[in-house]
Protein backbone atom coordinates (compact mmCIF):
# COMPACT_ATOMS: atom_id res chain seq x y z
CA UNK A 1 0.00 0.00 0.00
CA UNK A 2 2.73 2.49 0.95
CA UNK A 3 4.62 1.61 -2.24
CA UNK A 4 1.60 2.61 -4.32
CA UNK A 5 1.36 5.88 -2.41
CA UNK A 6 5.09 6.45 -2.88
CA UNK A 7 4.85 5.87 -6.65
CA UNK A 8 1.84 8.18 -6.85
CA UNK A 9 3.78 10.86 -4.98
CA UNK A 10 6.74 10.46 -7.33
CA UNK A 11 4.50 10.65 -10.38
CA UNK A 12 2.74 13.76 -9.07
CA UNK A 13 6.07 15.43 -8.35
CA UNK A 14 7.25 14.62 -11.87
CA UNK A 15 4.05 15.92 -13.45
CA UNK A 16 4.13 19.15 -11.46
CA UNK A 17 7.71 19.67 -12.58
CA UNK A 18 6.66 19.29 -16.21
CA UNK A 19 3.58 21.56 -16.12
CA UNK A 20 4.15 24.89 -17.84
CA UNK A 21 3.39 27.89 -15.63
CA UNK A 22 3.67 30.60 -18.27
CA UNK A 23 3.52 31.30 -21.96
CA UNK A 24 6.73 31.95 -23.79
CA UNK A 25 6.82 34.87 -26.19
CA UNK A 26 7.41 32.64 -29.22
CA UNK A 27 4.32 30.55 -28.33
CA UNK A 28 2.05 33.58 -28.66
CA UNK A 29 3.44 34.84 -31.97
CA UNK A 30 0.96 34.75 -34.87
CA UNK A 31 1.70 32.52 -37.81
CA UNK A 32 3.72 30.03 -35.81
CA UNK A 33 2.53 26.48 -36.33
CA UNK A 34 1.55 24.94 -32.99
CA UNK A 35 2.62 21.46 -34.08
CA UNK A 36 6.05 22.73 -35.02
CA UNK A 37 6.40 24.60 -31.72
CA UNK A 38 5.37 21.50 -29.75
CA UNK A 39 7.79 19.30 -31.69
CA UNK A 40 10.66 21.71 -31.02
CA UNK A 41 9.80 21.90 -27.32
CA UNK A 42 9.77 18.10 -27.05
CA UNK A 43 13.30 17.91 -28.40
CA UNK A 44 14.57 20.27 -25.70
CA UNK A 45 15.87 18.32 -22.70
CA UNK A 46 14.03 18.89 -19.44
CA UNK A 47 14.87 18.02 -15.86
CA UNK A 48 12.66 15.99 -13.56
CA UNK A 49 13.36 16.25 -9.86
CA UNK A 50 12.10 13.47 -7.58
CA UNK A 51 12.05 13.58 -3.77
CA UNK A 52 11.17 10.68 -1.48
CA UNK A 53 11.08 10.10 2.27
CA UNK A 54 11.07 6.53 3.53
CA UNK A 55 10.81 5.25 7.11
CA UNK A 56 12.93 2.26 8.10
CA UNK A 57 11.91 1.09 11.57
CA UNK A 58 14.52 -0.72 13.65
CA UNK A 59 17.51 -0.07 15.87
CA UNK A 60 18.86 3.47 15.64
CA UNK A 61 22.02 3.21 17.71
CA UNK A 62 25.54 2.19 16.81
CA UNK A 63 24.97 -1.57 16.89
CA UNK A 64 25.75 -3.83 13.95
CA UNK A 65 22.01 -4.12 13.24
CA UNK A 66 21.69 -0.32 13.11
CA UNK A 67 24.61 -0.11 10.65
CA UNK A 68 22.90 -2.72 8.43
CA UNK A 69 19.62 -0.79 8.63
CA UNK A 70 21.34 2.42 7.49
CA UNK A 71 22.94 0.58 4.58
CA UNK A 72 19.58 -0.93 3.62
CA UNK A 73 17.95 2.51 3.73
CA UNK A 74 20.59 4.06 1.44
CA UNK A 75 20.47 1.06 -0.90
CA UNK A 76 16.69 1.42 -1.21
CA UNK A 77 16.98 5.04 -2.31
CA UNK A 78 19.77 4.20 -4.79
CA UNK A 79 17.71 1.33 -6.24
CA UNK A 80 14.72 3.63 -6.59
CA UNK A 81 16.86 6.23 -8.37
CA UNK A 82 18.29 3.57 -10.70
CA UNK A 83 14.80 2.44 -11.75
CA UNK A 84 13.26 5.88 -12.09
CA UNK A 85 14.33 6.40 -15.72
CA UNK A 86 12.61 3.17 -16.73
CA UNK A 87 9.37 4.43 -15.19
CA UNK A 88 9.67 7.87 -16.80
CA UNK A 89 10.42 6.33 -20.20
CA UNK A 90 7.28 4.18 -19.92
CA UNK A 91 5.13 7.20 -19.17
CA UNK A 92 6.44 10.32 -20.88
CA UNK A 93 10.07 10.37 -21.97
CA UNK A 94 11.84 9.33 -25.14
CA UNK A 95 15.25 9.42 -23.45
CA UNK A 96 16.28 9.62 -19.83
CA UNK A 97 19.47 9.67 -17.83
CA UNK A 98 20.12 10.02 -14.13
CA UNK A 99 21.89 13.31 -13.50
CA UNK A 100 22.32 13.41 -9.71
CA UNK A 101 21.39 11.56 -6.52
CA UNK A 102 21.52 12.69 -2.91
CA UNK A 103 20.60 10.69 0.19
CA UNK A 104 20.34 11.76 3.80
CA UNK A 105 19.48 9.69 6.85
CA UNK A 106 17.81 11.09 9.93
CA UNK A 107 17.65 9.14 13.14
CA UNK A 108 14.10 8.59 14.42
CA UNK A 109 13.98 7.88 18.13
CA UNK A 110 11.35 8.09 20.80
CA UNK A 111 7.72 8.40 19.79
CA UNK A 112 6.07 5.45 18.09
CA UNK A 113 8.88 3.94 16.04
CA UNK A 114 12.64 3.95 16.34
CA UNK A 115 14.67 3.76 13.15
CA UNK A 116 15.73 6.03 10.30
CA UNK A 117 14.04 8.28 7.78
CA UNK A 118 15.86 8.15 4.46
CA UNK A 119 15.38 11.23 2.29
CA UNK A 120 16.36 10.86 -1.34
CA UNK A 121 16.51 13.43 -4.11
CA UNK A 122 17.39 12.65 -7.68
CA UNK A 123 17.39 14.59 -10.90
CA UNK A 124 16.72 13.08 -14.31
CA UNK A 125 17.51 14.65 -17.68
CA UNK A 126 14.87 13.67 -20.26
CA UNK A 127 13.46 14.47 -23.66
CA UNK A 128 9.71 14.08 -24.10
CA UNK A 129 8.02 11.60 -26.43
Amino acid sequence: MWQQARHLGILLTALLTLCPFGVRADDASPGRDRTEANAERREEPIRIQVSVNLLFPGPAGESEEAVKLRERARRSVYEMAAGECALVEQVLAKTCRLESVSVSLNRQSGGQAEGYVAAGNFVLRTTLK
